[in-house]
Formats: C-alpha cells, structure tokens, sequence
C-alpha cells in the first residue's frame, strides 16, 4: 500500500508503519489500519497501547517487513530477482560459504556481491543527503499529484500537477459522493485521475469476489469491464489466475 515514499522517512519503511503527529495515530504502511494513542487493543487475550499493537499487527497480518518490501512489485526497488534471493539469504544468517554452495558460486562470489550492495546502499544514502539539502524549503513534488507505487509504464502521463487533478475530476464525474463516472477519458493522463479516484472506493488488505467487484464498479460507470481492465493495466490492482478474486496493490 505504500504509495507515497516521499511522505515516509527510511526508518517508518523499515518499521511497516508510520506515526501521524497531527491525529495522534500510528498507521500501518500496508494496509492503512489506524492505532490510536490513549486505547488499548486486544490480541490473544493480552491487551496493548497503541505502539505495541500496531508493531504486533504488522507482525502478525503481514508477515516480515523485509519479506514485505522484496516481494512487492515497487518500481522503486531496483533489485534483479538474483539480488533479491542473494539478500533473502543475507537476512536469513546464512554464512558466505552456505550461500555459494546454495547458488552454486564461489565463496569470493559471494564477498563480491555484498561488497556491490554496501557500495549502492553508500550511493544511496549520499543521493539522499543531496537531494534534501537541495529541497529544504522548496520541495520539487509539493504540487505534483503523487504516483501509486505498483505504477506501470510510468512516463509523462503520471505527470499531474493538483490544480490539473482537480480540473480533471470536476469534469470527468456528474458526483463524486456517490461517485459517478460520465465518461472514461480517452487521454491516458486523465485515465489515471479516473481510475486513482475509484480506487479510493475500495479497501486495502481485502479480496473482492468478482461479482462484487463488478456491483461496485457498475455503481460508478455502465461499462465496468472496461474500468475493471485498466485497474490491472495500470497496476492499482491484481487478481488470481482464475480472475475470481481481485484486490488493491
């Protein structure tokens, strides 16, 4: 569910969840539930504040926030299916010579490789620095619609500023409570406005039967095959091999 990187700082990525200062809340990153501070929450007859709880959630509902992160299809990761079993074998303990005998490499291989991924994780950190030090004060992004992290064939189309959003929803929808679609765009940008608002409609971390799905897309456009398609294509969701179940990326 982590859509917007730029609103989370490495150690809320690493700790699967975020703290809203604002409304005094801790968020899980991938699923969007919400801990309150001040209540208390229930699991397996124990009972626990709001940091503990959300900790135990992440835990519990979605496994390891490394398994997490490696398997989701985020074009920001960068990692070659190669590099990423190499890392699961890193998180796992596993000694240079276990992992050369696993992959079938030398042990020198193996040094080498983990010598890469310290030298890109440097590259990274220092990009950071540079890159916050330039914007402090003035960021780049303030007013440019956000892209969903699971985005595909991302180009110029995701280019949107608010102002342009706004413009797009007002004229593409007759209502947006309930929410009514006049017309899918033809224009790829407008496309993705359309589909980002009718997602919204929808709940992270839940399987939708097919026939569900379609009740509530055809709730806000006739044509619902055609919204339905364009969720796939475009990344916001994924659904099983037999095309019964469907749920947000």
């Amino acid at each position: 569910m982590i859509n917007d990187l730029s609103d989370l700082d490495i150690e809320e990525i690493k700790n699967g969840y975020r703290f809203d200062e604002e409304n005094k809340k801790y968020i899980c990153n991938h699923c969007g539930k919400e801990f309150y501070t001040g209540e208390i929450y229930p699991f397996e007859n124990r009972f626990f504040d709001c940091r503990l709880a959300v900790e135990i959630h992440v835990t519990k509902e979605h496994g390891t926030v490394y398994d997490l992160l490696v398997s989701t299809e985020n074009k920001y990761l960068g990692l070659t299916e190669n590099q990423k079993n190499l890392l699961g074998m890193i998180n796992e303990g596993l000694s240079d010579n276990e992992i050369a005998k696993q992959l079938g490499i030398s042990p020198s291989t193996v040094r080498h490789q983990k010598f890469m991924f310290r030298e890109k994780a440097k590259q990274a950190k220092m990009y950071l620095a540079v890159y916050e030090l330039a914007i402090k004060g003035n960021p780049i992004h303030e007013n440019l619609v956000n892209i969903h992290s699971n985005a595909t064939m991302v180009d110029d189309r995701y280019i949107t500023t608010v102002e342009e959003r706004d413009k797009i929803l007002k004229t593409a929808f007759s209502s947006l409570v309930p929410l009514k679609l006049i017309e899918f765009p033809a224009k790829e940008k407008k496309k993705i406005v359309v589909l980002k608002k009718i997602v919204e409609q929808l709940e992270y971390g839940r399987n939708y039967e097919e026939k569900e799905l379609n009740r509530i897309l055809k709730g806000i456009y006739q044509d619902f095959p055609t919204i339905r398609r364009y969720l796939i294509e475009y990344g916001f969701m994924d659904r099983t091999m037999d095309c019964k179940k469907y749920w947000l990326k």
